[in-house]
């Protein structure tokens, strides 16, 4: 017989004590209340270990009674993975894991815990003059499990990859409360398959991050920062291959921003001055890495070849970091700016680079004919292919009523052309609740098979976030 909610909060506070417990509906908002505010179930409990065996214990009894279980990080996904999906569920938040368990800069290796606010790992490998470069929006209260689990990616990861590639192993309590010690900093381990892989992107499906040994890199001397006037995705395709060809590994982040994006935070007064030269269509917020012994001006000599090349129009050059903070605040800022708008469809997802311009081309032309006066917001991470193709509401139109009637409509004609062109349809925010279906729908069949032979091997009694990326 399934337990009774006072009988599963009875159970958890006898494993974990009762200050480890948040058994009061109204008190789980900070656990449930989710970015995007689409998922609105409530939880039977939130349970806080405050250390590996106390995760450990608390899975061997979910896992003998059938108690659903949903790993939590700083609840800043954007898909639903992290929150409950039925009500019927407890939310195990790993907020209390929060040690940096050590660094070693010889080696380029950090070892952090699940619940090391993101901004804190950074902090901690700085103190040490080291760098880990996953930087996100969320960065002050994403976790580094949920990042883990989300495989999440960021400004940085043309340079330095996702966390996938960040990651170089992990400790994880399975279903049945078992913890695989999977923690090492070897850059060659060819003895089996690689499990710290299956791990990270799982969304918390297969077994709870517990901890991670991340890759590390020396602290660079500076930055070297522009924001530069282009006229269209094409010219900014061609200006980021100037870029990656003559500076290499130097070439930190190349990100694609429309004029729209400036025109809605000036308006809405979320910067506090224009942090661009002039007036353009298209802005490339562009940055270079400068290291140790290495002269500055290398940014400045490839504007000048960009110019030459006509290429860019009109640039600005961070002068302190007072000008590189706005105009990361620019580029930060582009998604929490659209809901000043009111109302917008969102798509998270990636093509090969080359395709960028048709996709931004292709997929505005459909959603304007499909919805006149609909305002198309691309921006992102063009150096990877990851373009966040949102879409803002016609001005003055109903919130509730363009989402009821567009939303589903906008998705499927996005994902086609993005399937045509050899695309992703979830690049960097995961699958969670939100895109179950869409994931039956495009995903490889035998791919399918696999995935689910994995989940059931590892969680055969189905409680670790069931429902979630599978169904």
């Amino acid at each position: 017989m399934p337990l009774t909610t006072p009988e599963i909060i009875t159970a958890l506070e006898e494993l974990v004590g009762r200050d480890n417990v948040v058994a009061d509906a109204a008190k789980m908002g900070a656990w449930l209340n989710e970015p995007r505010k689409r998922f609105h179930q409530s939880a039977v409990a939130v349970v806080i270990p405050p250390d590996v065996a106390a995760v450990q214990a608390v899975m061997r009894w979910a896992n003998e009674h059938r108690v659903g279980i949903i790993p939590q990080g700083g609840n800043t996904g954007l898909v639903g993975a992290q929150v409950p999906l039925s009500g019927n569920e407890v939310i195990l938040s790993l907020q209390k894991l929060d040690r940096i368990r050590s660094i070693d800069t010889a080696a380029g290796v950090m070892t952090a815990e699940a619940g090391v606010i993101l901004e804190n790992a950074h902090k901690a490998a700085e103190a040490e003059g080291a760098m880990f470069p996953l930087w996100l929006a969320s960065q002050g209260s994403a976790r580094i499990g949920g990042v883990l689990s989300s495989n999440a990616g960021g400004v940085n990861v043309l340079a330095y990859g996702n966390a996938r590639e960040l990651t170089m192993g992990v400790e994880a309590v399975l279903a049945d409360g078992r913890l695989y010690n999977g923690l090492n900093a070897l850059k060659k381990d060819n003895t089996g398959y690689d499990l710290k892989d299956l791990l990270v992107g799982a969304e918390g499906t297969l077994g709870i991050i517990t901890a991670a040994s991340l890759k590390i890199y020396p602290l660079p001397e500076d930055y070297e920062t522009a924001i530069v006037n282009v006229a269209s995705p094409e010219a900014a395709l061609e200006l980021f291959q100037l870029m990656r060809d003559r500076a290499g590994a130097r070439l930190n982040a190349f990100e694609l921003i429309p004029w729209i994006g400036l025109d809605i935070q000036l308006r809405h007064g979320m910067l506090d001055a224009d942090p661009t030269a002039s007036a353009s269509p298209w802005y490339a917020l562009i940055e270079l890495t400068r290291m140790a012994g290495t002269e500055p001006g290398a940014l400045q000599t490839l504007l000048e070849a960009a110019f030459e090349a006509a290429l860019v129009s009109d640039a600005v050059v961070a002068e302190s970091l007072a000008d590189r903070t706005r105009m990361w605040a620019f580029r930060e800022q582009m998604s929490e700016c659209q809901s000043r708008e009111g109302a917008s469809i969102k798509h998270d997802v990636s093509v090969p680079i080359a395709a960028i311009p048709r996709l931004i081309a292709e997929g505005s032309a459909t959603a304007e004919k499909l919805v006149p006066g609909i305002r198309p917001v691309p921006f992102g991470h063009m150096g990877d292919g990851n373009i966040h193709f949102n879409f803002s509401m016609p001005v003055g139109a109903d919130p509730k009523a363009f989402m009821a009637q567009y939303d589903e409509a906008v998705h499927e004609i996005i994902y086609e052309v993005v399937l045509k062109l050899g695309g992703s349809v979830s690049a960097e925010h995961g699958i969670g609740q939100l895109k179950v279906d869409l994931l039956r729908q495009v995903k490889d069949p035998v791919a399918l098979e696999m995935m689910r032979a994995i989940k059931t091997a590892l969680d055969p009694n189905g409680i670790l976030n069931l429902g979630k990326m599978l169904g």
